[in-house]
């Protein structure tokens, strides 16, 4: 008979200044909860980000959608203002490269 510890959900997805700007990712990974969800936004499904992330269990990939769906509102605003960020920094590159600056 097996005797697996049960996983600690609450522990899968963690926050730690120093790591990715202190966002959200997987424990113990660098991969944040907003790549993951990037991926899913985009219409793969949690088993292919899994598959394209081979460090990763399924479990942490259902985790990181779980704590985007807790924190919907916190995360589509981090991942605008990000959007919004690197627009201005690629239309700046774009008007400098025109300028021949």
């Amino acid at each position: 008979m097996s005797t697996l510890a049960p996983v600690e959900i609450g522990a899968m997805i963690t926050r730690t200044p120093g790591i990715k700007g202190g966002t959200a990712h997987i424990a113990g990974t660098g991969v944040t909860v907003r790549t993951i969800v990037r991926w899913y936004q985009l219409g793969l499904s949690p088993e292919e980000i899994a598959a394209d992330y081979p460090h990763l269990k399924l479990a942490q990939v259902y985790s990181a959608l779980a704590y985007y769906h807790a924190n919907r509102a916190e995360m589509d605003a981090l991942m605008a203002t990000e959007e919004a960020e690197s627009d201005r920094f690629e239309q700046e590159h774009r008007r400098r490269r025109a300028s021949g600056a």
